[in-house]
């Protein structure tokens, strides 16, 4: 039987496009590990990809995931367009495919799980989005402050 973990993500910019941030949330046994990090000159969409990916890649044996994102990009890329982009030779009908990098490491790794998609309203109170959000912040934040010594 394959182990059910509980992942949240998030990923954002300051500015569009700009320094960016991701974070990932990983439950499993009533344990929780926070995953986050930062990209200087990347997009909102790349930090969202990312920390998905980032997600999965930190899963040691295959699992059932249910994922959690608040990002539409996201959760209808993986679970819809990616067919056709793939069936295209990974190109969207009106011409290049933007991330295309994050998207086919993300069919990688999803093909080693189980995985529900699952939408989330940002900003709207879920404790565990929110706290990805913060996460993603802090990334942001490290990566902006100048280097002391």
């Amino acid at each position: 039987m394959q182990q059910t973990v509980e992942v949240y993500t998030d990923g954002g910019c300051q500015p569009n496009p700009g320094t960016g941030g991701w974070a990932a949330i990983l439950i499993y046994g009533g344990k929780e590990k926070e995953l986050s990090g930062a990209e200087p000159n990347t997009t909102n969409n790349r930090m969202e990809l990312t920390a998905a990916v980032r997600a999965l890649e930190a899963l040691t044996r295959p699992c059932h995931v249910v994922l959690h994102t608040d990002s539409e990009y996201l959760k209808n890329g993986v679970s819809t367009w990616i067919h056709g982009w793939k069936k295209n030779g990974w190109k969207r009908k009106e011409g290049a495919l933007k991330n295309v990098d994050l998207w086919q490491r993300l069919d990688e790794l999803t093909s080693k799980h189980k995985i529900e998609w699952r939408w989330v309203r940002g900003h709207a109170g879920h404790d565990l989005n929110e706290r990805c959000d913060v996460l993603a912040g802090q990334a942001i934040a490290a990566l902006k402050q100048p280097a002391v010594g």
